[in-house]
């Protein structure tokens, strides 16, 4: 059996021997993702100081004298609230140069062993301090600890980051669609407080699927990158179990498949004018991907460029 079949049906807590029952794995799922596409493959090479590999081991618990080098000792600088689940952590570390959309991992010693998991970067690669976006877990691990750190606490970072979420990986288009669910959000703030999108798009639309109104987070950056890039940015929240007086209710995928996520954003949605990058549960991803697949869109690949790029994120 291999790890990666173990990840889906075990999850990874009792994978690594923490309980004994089966339990869904809530953060980042590592699945194989595709290489940049060949005609990217070499502005990549010059653009990125990462390591070559896709995804770090399954095994992030036991780690052992010989590779304890690649973690860095940082100190928790900030903390927010933003619902009883839902919170941020911001980190001072001198962290490797990374690129947007790419994810890195945080660690707490814990009862002698370092448990650590992976978080995409939230802040932009020029901005410091680092900004990590948190689903607290029940019962997890780690993100309980995560949840308790006080403003001066340490915690261990990952020198180098990871992953091809990144905008290098993307073909040019006219428009550029993100689609998010949940958590999934902080990937793409990353993406957009950089020059990339707004350089090389002529619209940007981000779309957010959210359980309640209270998960519609980081509206302030929402508001400034409309108050910065004025009618090139277009931000269209949904809002699945809730009915409200500014979002769209329902799912994104059946949004796109009825024609109201296009018509609330005024811009059509079709495979010659656009590419779409899609963060969130697996579910969604599938769903999206699926839709829009029926649209005439497809995937990118490494050989043959497409309009869809995905990452499961949760």
């Amino acid at each position: 059996m291999s790890w990666l079949y173990s990840l889906h049906t075990l999850g990874l807590d009792a994978i690594l021997g923490r309980v004994h029952a089966p339990r869904p794995f809530r953060n980042r799922q590592y699945i194989p993702f595709p290489r940049a596409p060949a005609w990217r493959a070499k502005e990549m090479r010059k653009q990125q100081s990462i390591p070559t590999a896709r995804f770090p081991s399954p095994n992030t618990r036991n780690l052992n004298a010989d590779n304890m080098s690649q973690w860095i000792e940082g100190h928790v600088v900030g903390k927010h609230h933003w619902t009883d689940e839902l919170y941020s952590l911001r980190i001072d570390a001198a962290v490797e140069p990374f690129q947007a959309g790419q994810f890195t991992r945080l660690a707490l010693d814990i009862d002698g062993e370092r448990v650590g998991r992976p978080y995409s970067y939230v802040n932009g690669p020029d901005e410091r301090p680092l900004e990590f976006y948190f689903i607290t877990i029940p019962h997890g691990p780690l993100t309980d600890r995560l949840r308790q750190l006080q403003i001066g606490d340490p915690i261990w970072v990952s020198a180098r980051a990871g992953g091809f979420f990144t905008l290098a990986a993307v073909p040019d288009a006219r428009n550029l669609w993100l689609f998010a669910s949940g958590t999934a959000r902080g990937v793409f703030l990353s993406h957009l407080k950089t020059e990339e999108p707004w350089r090389r798009f002529n619209k940007v639309i981000l779309a957010h699927g959210v359980r309640t109104a209270g998960e519609l987070t980081y509206q302030d950056e929402i508001a400034r990158f409309a108050r910065d890039h004025g009618d090139q940015f277009v931000y269209i929240p949904f809002v699945s179990r809730e009915e409200t007086d500014f979002a769209l209710h329902g799912r994104i995928p059946d949004a796109i498949r009825d024609g109201r996520l296009a018509r609330r954003a005024g811009i059509p949605l079709t495979a010659t004018t656009c590419q779409v990058m899609i963060c969130g549960n697996p579910d969604m991803v599938r769903d999206t991907t699926a839709v829009l697949e029926e649209r005439g869109l497809k995937k990118n690949r490494r050989t043959e460029p497409g309009q869809i790029t995905t990452e499961n994120y949760w």
